[in-house]
């Protein structure tokens, strides 16, 4: 992940200026951010459960979070100091380890193809057993599909036993095992899952995950945690954690597992349980999520009320586990939070971050297990929880096909365009991921970056040493856009401070950046100085928002890979080349030398675009020179080449369109008058002997108006035949 970017700009301290407010899902409203030190901000973030590939749901928590703490860091100046955790002892993870491990050892024997056949024929009874008994619509659409595919490689297998091909059975038995992993490795978890007693083969899985997701984040360019934190190496602090529970009455043992309890807790004068969702009070399936894989009647009866909630499990056979006052076992789900937040921070958070769909029962247990150790009724002031993600306005799943990891989305976009859709969009609401939240996001970039590349061009001619040529008069084109900077900045800074409202901040730079293009446009030539001001503060708000990362002084970085100080080395060489083909150009129209304008023109569209150079030719003055990213010119170019392309086939249609109405007008020359509406059998039924309408298609008398109208076109093509007889007989 990226380091800390440091502040270039600091936000007005005024008297009149608002303080910050921020939405806290404890009370349900905006209040002023007041942390417990001054200027001290100790963060706690729910962080992945680590068993697959990170996708676009999770980057919604992770961008969002990292773009308030940066605003919080960089704009605010607070001195942040963030932890998160990694979930790496998970019912999810224990699963997927155990059939990992048993499908690869049921792939590396060398079984008979009458035991694989009889195998195959137990997952699909298996599977459709399950779609039976399931009621989730998603997850039986998505077990009908797995089931589908089942019974044709089921099929494909037993075609290849009639077929008697030895070559071909042992490549089917191949295919077969690898088509139906996923639903053969559930049932050999089902059957041999107990067997399984390597506690190794449950850290080699989220090890792997956990690193794909730094991968992921350092792509977001997300920035690293101060601290990260995993279950598996904080046992010992949870067991302490759960003892010092017990110890202050509000957990209890049974049968080798520790349950948190409720009741108790909630009878204490200084704590209620449920604080973030107290409507969800009682909701025992919400509960029952919450505790994983322990489902059986016996352990469910072991709890003094259905809503109390595991802090230890007893480990079952074939899952991790680790020794304690209790026997064998393992933490639970939401104690690993507590423990772990509690260790790095001590008494109290000033904020606690993570999806609106951890707020119950994971942080509301989260709460009342602090609470509950601390003996103190406020262990978190602020809790900010993100808004979901959908897909196209769906909810995302594998069974609807729209399941997108972040390196789906990032091979279709950059990591920048998918920040501005999320800064595009409130923290706290629904973000739709489609493409036209992606158009607009892409928009807003390109309307930045645009701006970027004209002050560049536009202030290079401003020496780096000051002199009196430096300064120049004011007009009121300048006082007007130095009022519009100073109202920009007014107004981003009241949008930041009222609950991190970042798409009314990116709105007032865009207003900006539209008057500053105005004034590029009406002003020849800018106030360098004015301009560089206005381009440094909007490079500035975007770099805090963590558009930017490197340390160009204006606008997004060119991407070449090289020292940030590219621009300054190859502008003077490019500025000369430049100049030395506007010459080239102006004397050559003189001379009206087609070939060598030719060979301009392919230097500007051809050649300069392959090294991220874009040369703008301007009726009356100088060449804009501008570095742009290669990729961007490349695709700009082949949009220009597809709608040269495309003016050129519609120029051709014209052209054939034109070509096929003369010949039809001729033609028509050749129609003797008496044949004109003879074809028209869908208008006209009778016809007189001179081939005139008399009735039309119903069988109705022709009106004497329409009679009329016919007439003048009768007379018409009487003439025109005429004409083309005569032409005939002269030829």
């Amino acid at each position: 992940m990226s380091k800390r970017v440091q502040p270039s700009w600091s936000p007005p301290k005024s008297e009149n200026q608002p303080v910050l407010k921020v939405y806290n899902s404890l009370t349900r409203q905006k209040e002023v951010f007041t942390p417990v030190s001054a200027k001290r901000i100790n963060w706690y973030s729910c962080g992945p459960t680590v068993y697959d590939a990170s996708h676009m749901g999770h980057a919604r928590s992770y961008i969002t979070f990292d773009i308030l703490r940066r605003i919080l860091s960089n704009y605010f100046g607070y001195d942040v100091f963030y932890a998160m955790n990694i979930t790496d002892i998970d019912d999810k993870i224990i699963k997927r380890a155990r059939q990992n491990y048993l499908f690869d050892k049921y792939a590396s024997e060398n079984l008979s193809l009458e035991t694989v056949i009889s195998d195959a024929k137990q997952v699909l009874d298996n599977v459709s057993t399950k779609v039976k008994n399931t009621t989730d619509p998603d997850k039986k659409q998505m077990l009908e599909n797995t089931l589908s595919r089942l019974i044709t490689s089921v099929e494909q297998l037993e075609l290849a036993v009639k077929s008697g091909d030895s070559l071909k059975l042992n490549d089917s038995k191949k295919q077969f095992i690898q088509d139906c992993k996923d639903p053969l490795s559930d049932w050999l978890d089902q059957r041999l899952g107990s067997t399984v007693t390597d506690n190794a083969i449950f850290t080699s899985l989220p090890r792997y995950w956990e690193d794909a997701f730094y991968n992921d984040m350092d792509a977001l360019n997300v920035l690293r945690p101060n601290v990260v934190t995993r279950v598996s190496e904080y046992i010992p602090e949870i067991i302490d954690y759960i003892k010092q529970i017990i110890s202050n009455g509000f957990a209890y043992e049974a049968n080798g597992s520790v349950y948190f309890d409720v009741g108790s807790f909630d009878k204490s004068d200084k704590h209620h349980y449920a604080r973030l969702v107290p409507e969800a009070y009682g909701d025992t399936n919400s509960l029952q999520e919450g505790e994983g894989d322990l489902t059986t009647a016996e352990q469910r009866s072991e709890k003094r009320s259905p809503n109390d909630f595991a802090l230890w499990k007893k480990s079952k056979p074939g899952e991790p586990f680790w020794e304690s006052d209790w026997g064998f076992g393992r933490p639970g789900w939401h104690i690993e939070c507590s423990a772990m937040a509690s260790d790095i921070f001590g008494e109290t958070l000033d904020i606690h971050t993570g999806g609106v769909d951890l707020k119950f029962p994971h942080h509301d247990n989260e709460i009342a297990q602090s609470e509950a150790y601390f003996g103190s009724p406020e262990w978190v002031k602020y809790f900010l929880h993100s808004g979901h993600l959908t897909i196209a306005g769906c909810k995302m799943s594998k069974s609807l096909k729209n399941f997108v990891t972040i390196q789906d989305a990032l091979s279709k976009y950059t990591s920048r365009q998918l920040r501005f859709a999320f800064l595009l969009h409130s923290w706290r609401d629904t973000l739709d991921y489609s493409q036209n939240t992606m158009e607009i996001a892409l928009s807003y970039e390109k309307l930045f970056n645009e701006f970027f590349l004209n002050v560049k061009d536009a202030t290079r001619s401003c020496s780096a040493v000051t002199t009196v040529k430096t300064f120049s008069k004011w007009s009121e084109k300048e006082r007007l856009l130095n009022d519009k900077l100073i109202k920009t900045k007014t107004d981003v800074h009241a949008a930041l401070c009222d609950n991190f409202d970042t798409r009314s901040a990116l709105d007032a730079l865009r207003e900006l950046v539209t008057t500053g293009n105005i004034y590029l446009r009406e002003r020849k030539p800018p106030n360098s100085l004015l301009l560089t001001d206005v381009g440094i503060y909007v490079t500035s708000i975007l770099k805090i928002f963590g558009t930017i990362t490197e340390a160009d002084c204006v606008g997004f970085p060119t991407s070449t890979g090289k020292s940030d100080n590219i621009e300054s080395v190859i502008l003077p060489y490019l500025s000369i080349l430049a100049e030395f083909r506007d010459k080239v150009r102006t004397s050559a129209r003189t001379l009206k030398a087609t070939e060598i304008l030719k060979q301009c023109d392919d230097l500007r569209d051809e050649i300069l675009p392959n090294v991220g150079v874009r040369l703008e030719d301007r009726e009356g003055e100088a060449t804009a020179l501008k570095l742009v990213d290669k990729d961007t010119l490349l695709k700009e170019k082949e949009a220009r080449k597809k709608m040269e392309q495309e003016k050129a086939a519609e120029k051709e249609r014209k052209k054939a369109e034109l070509a096929a109405a003369a010949a039809a007008k001729e033609e028509l020359k050749k129609m003797p008058p008496s044949e004109l509406f003879r074809k028209e059998t869908d208008k006209y039924s009778k016809f007189d002997d001179n081939g005139f309408p008399t009735h039309d298609v119903e069988g109705k008398e022709v009106s004497k108006g329409q009679l009329k109208k016919l007439q003048k076109l009768y007379q018409a093509q009487e003439k025109k035949y005429q004409e083309y007889l005569a032409s005939q007989a002269s030829s």
